[in-house]
């Protein structure tokens, strides 16, 4: 049964516990001067998860919202679907994973994105493309994400995805909230669910995507082309085959570089 993670907007107070647990657990860096909480916080390479500070507007006074943004795994995720070398995957507890060693570069799932999640590292010389992984060994073995168990106030829910829609109704029902649960079933669902007491748009929240999966769309345009399929196979084809020499050279210099060091 497909896992998922329900966040209730109107219970995070903007820690930032869920950032520091997701750097720690995914051995990410620190200070690379991207804010990780706050009106600037931006996802990044290095930063899975952050905590974007909202200004709305509640009851005609200025408020304060605080929403944790990461990749949202999308129950048929277009980036897997734009995905040729197969460096995208969805896992059947519901993660979208990113493996590295079939990655060829291409960036197609940065381009298929309709939250604009995955980033690429620009300034290395052998470039990944990063996002959140939702912990998938965490996951698989029933336990939830690093981010949800550190939260302190309760805003990080982790169960089944039905369960969690239920228990977003009955939240909803009892008042204090808008009749919307966003992931749902915006481009045919995902995995990461929210509620909130002033509408998504106004959180910075993508609005208006069609609740028809994604890679109906593209599947439906590459069944017209087979041509830029066939073309595109022996692009990726090249791709693959620099890919992999760039991953030897990188090996390579990575020995050279401790022998260098045990000769000193």
């Amino acid at each position: 049964m497909s896992k998922g993670v329900l966040v209730d907007i109107t219970r995070c107070v903007g820690c930032g516990s869920c950032a520091v647990a997701c750097k720690m657990w995914n051995s990410l860096q620190y200070n690379n001067g991207v804010d990780t909480v706050g009106e600037n916080a931006e996802l990044a390479a290095e930063e899975w998860t952050v905590v974007k500070k909202a200004v709305v507007k509640k009851e005609q006074k200025t408020a304060w919202r605080f929403v944790k943004q990461q990749c949202l795994h999308c129950l048929e995720p277009a980036c897997a679907s734009a995905c040729f070398s197969r460096a995208i995957q969805k896992t059947k507890e519901g993660p979208v994973v990113y493996v590295e060693e079939l990655c060829v570069g291409c960036r197609y799932c940065m381009l298929a994105c309709p939250y604009n999640i995955p980033k690429y590292e620009w300034d290395k010389t052998f470039p990944r493309v990063r996002k959140c992984q939702m912990c998938a060994s965490r996951v698989s073995n029933g336990e939830a994400p690093a981010c949800v168990g550190v939260c302190p106030s309760g805003a990080l829910t982790f169960g089944d995805r039905a369960e969690l829609l239920q228990l977003a109704r009955e939240r909803i029902s009892s008042g204090g909230y808008i009749n919307h649960i966003y992931g749902e079933d915006e481009a045919g669902g995902t995995n990461w669910l929210y509620i909130a007491d002033v509408p998504f748009e106004e959180l910075g929240f993508r609005t208006g995507i069609t609740t028809k999966p994604l890679p109906e769309y593209s599947e439906s345009i590459l069944r017209l082309t087979p041509a830029v399929g066939l073309g595109w196979g022996a692009v990726l084809t090249g791709l693959y085959v620099y890919n992999r020499r760039r991953n030897e050279v990188a090996r390579e210099e990575k020995i050279s570089s401790v022998k260098k060091g045990k000769k000193k």
